[in-house]
C-alpha cells in the first residue's frame, strides 16, 4: 500500500535525523524536546497518509501527489553520510562559534567529578620527558562537563601554587593563529596593545611576556582538525626560553583532534552513573 511505503521511508528519515543529532547536539544544546516533537509528528503523518490512501483512487491529483511525496522521501533518505555529517557540523558550529567560556568556577555545578579532578591534577603535576610542551586532552561529548571540570582544576590551590601564570582561552571553531596569540597576550597583560600586530610581532611580544615563567594554558572547546594550524601555535609556545614544567590542557569533543594535538593518551570523560 502507498501509505506503507511512505510511512516506512518517512520513519527512516526521522531516525536518521535523530541519530545525527541525539548524541552530540541534543546533549550539548538541549534539543531533546524538538526531537520528541518530530517523532510525535509521525503520528499525524500516518493519519494523513491513511486518509490519502483511502481517497486517492477517487482523486487523480491526490494520487500524483502521493507519488511525488514518495519521491521526496526517497531523496531525503538517499542523503549520503558525507552530506549528513556536513549538516551536523553546520548545526553545531554556529552555536559553538558564539559560545564563550571563562575560568571562574561555580562549585554548585561540580557534582560527582572528584576522581576526574584528581586524575587531571596528577597529570599536571607529573614530570614529562616530551620535548614539546605537554598537552593534556580532556575528551567527551557536549554536556558532560569538560569545561566545569577544567575550571575546578584551574582554580585548585595546588595548581595555582604549581603554575605561577595561568591562562584561559576559549577557542571554539575559529583556530586562527593571530587571534589566539592576541587572546593569550591579552590574558597575560590586559594593557598590552597588540590588535594591529603581525604574527611575527605577536610572537615576539608573547616571548617577552612568557620568558622565565612556568605557565598553565587552557584551550577550551577546541574543534580544529588541521594539524598544521596546531603545530604553528605549538612551535611558537615551544620556542620560549623557559618551558620547564609548563603544561597545556585542551577540552575537545573529538578523539581525532586529541591525537592531532597531543602524544599523551586523552583523558576520556564518561557520563555520570545514575
Amino acid at each position: 500500500m502507498a501509505e506503507t511505503f511512505l510511512l516506512d521511508i518517512a520513519q527512516r528519515v526521522v531516525e536518521k535525523i535523530a541519530h545525527l543529532f541525539m548524541e552530540e547536539v541534543a546533549l550539548a544544546f538541549n534539543v531533546e524536546s524538538d526531537l520528541r516533537k518530530l517523532k510525535e509528528t509521525m503520528s499525524s503523518i500516518k493519519a494523513v497518509l491513511l486518509d490519502a490512501e483511502r481517497q486517492q483512487h477517487q482523486n487523480e491529483k491526490l494520487r500524483l501527489c502521493m507519488w511525488k511525496l514518495r519521491d521526496i522521501f526517497y531523496d531525503a533518505e538517499d542523503v549520503d553520510d558525507f552530506k549528513c555529517e556536513a549538516l551536523r557540523k553546520q548545526a553545531i558550529i554556529p552555536t559553538s562559534a558564539s559560545r564563550e567560556t571563562h575560568s571562574c568556577v561555580n562549585y554548585s555545578d561540580f557534582i560527582g567529578r572528584d576522581v576526574d579532578k584528581e586524575n587531571i591534577i596528577d597529570l599536571l603535576m607529573k614530570p614529562s620527558e616530551d620535548p614539546n610542551i605537554p598537552v593534556i586532552p580532556i575528551v567527551g561529548i557536549g554536556g558532560l562537563g569538560k569545561t566545569t571540570l577544567t575550571q575546578l582544576v584551574y582554580n585548585d590551590d595546588r595548581v595555582t601554587r604549581c603554575f605561577p601564570l595561568k591562562i584561559w582561552i576559549c577557542v571554539s571553531d575559529e583556530f586562527d593563529l593571530s587571534r589566539l596569540l592576541k587572546l593569550i597576550i591579552h590574558s597575560i597583560n590586559k594593557g598590552e596593545k597588540c590588535d594591529n600586530l603581525t604574527v611575527e610581532a605577536l610572537q615576539i611580544c608573547l616571548r617577552s611576556l612568557l620568558n622565565d615563567k612556568k605557565f598553565l594554558l587552557v584551550l577550551d572547546d577546541v574543534w580544529n582538525e588541521n594539524r598544521a594550524r596546531w603545530i604553528e601555535l605549538r612551535d611558537i609556545l615551544g620556542s620560549m626560553d623557559y618551558l620547564c614544567g609548563s603544561k597545556i590542557i585542551v577540552t575537545i569533543r573529538s578523539l581525532k583532534v586529541a591525537f592531532i594535538m597531543s602524544s599523551i593518551h586523552p583523558y576520556e570523560l564518561k557520563g555520570l552513573s545514575l
